[in-house]
């Protein structure tokens, strides 16, 4: 079963591309981690994956349908991060994240927040004000923002990102649980530990090409770019 489906897609901005074209295949469960050194366009294919941005050219599908974010069906089953901070004005870190949960349908949501509150290591912050956290917390924060929903495919943009050592260690424990769960998982990243820890298949962007690589051969790649 297809999940996710690229098909000779090519991404960029006002016309000019930022990677090669690319098909990519992903099933329930799979993880497949975005790589590639700045500028291969990791960010603008996860923004067009989540229907953020147009392609260029070729097809992006989720679920047998082309993507489409105003879809409240594509909304309520694609759960996304990416590298900018967005929360609502005026409530604290878990009053955000109940109102998150309640408006994907979760039941409970309250205690659902709370064990990911605690699980992402900011419950002593559930009562701060958002722009009160330092960075790494932030980050946090939105992370716990994808996992107090539901989701069938989770889409982040290098989540390690400002994240300590030992979180990097729960966050690949956190991401290779969500595909044992059946979530398909694309992320982008530069960190080779992080990809390493997941077993991620991993889809290398260059100007020569995109090339899709095995678990064992993805961190080697990658440490490459050091």
């Amino acid at each position: 079963m297809t999940l996710l489906e690229l098909s000779g897609l090519v991404v960029g901005y006002g016309g000019t591309a930022v990677c090669p074209p690319l098909s990519l295949t992903v099933a329930p469960g799979d993880a497949v981690a975005v790589i590639g050194t700045n500028g291969t366009g990791k960010s603008t294919l996860l923004r067009t994956v989540l229907g953020l941005q147009d392609p260029l050219s070729g097809t992006v599908r989720a679920f047998g349908r082309a993507v489409d974010e105003r879809e409240r069906a594509f909304r309520t089953r694609v759960a996304g991060v990416l590298d900018d901070d967005a929360f609502f004005p005026g409530v604290t870190v878990r009053e955000h994240l109940v109102l998150t949960a309640r408006g994907h349908g979760v039941a409970d949501a309250g205690a659902v927040t709370d064990r990911v509150l605690d699980h992402m290591g900011i419950a002593g912050q559930a009562g701060a004000m958002p722009h009160t956290l330092s960075s790494g917390q932030r980050r946090r924060f939105l992370l716990a923002s994808a996992l107090v929903r539901p989701r069938d495919l989770l889409v982040l943009d290098e989540p390690e990102q400002r994240l300590d050592t030992a979180m990097r260690g729960r966050l690949a424990d956190t991401l290779r649980a969500e595909a044992d769960a059946g979530t398909a998982v694309l992320f982008a990243t530069h960190d080779d530990r992080l990809l390493a820890a997941t077993g991620a298949r991993a889809l290398h962007l260059s100007d020569d090409g995109a090339v899709l690589l095995d678990p064992d051969e993805a961190p080697g790649v990658l440490a490459g770019f050091r």
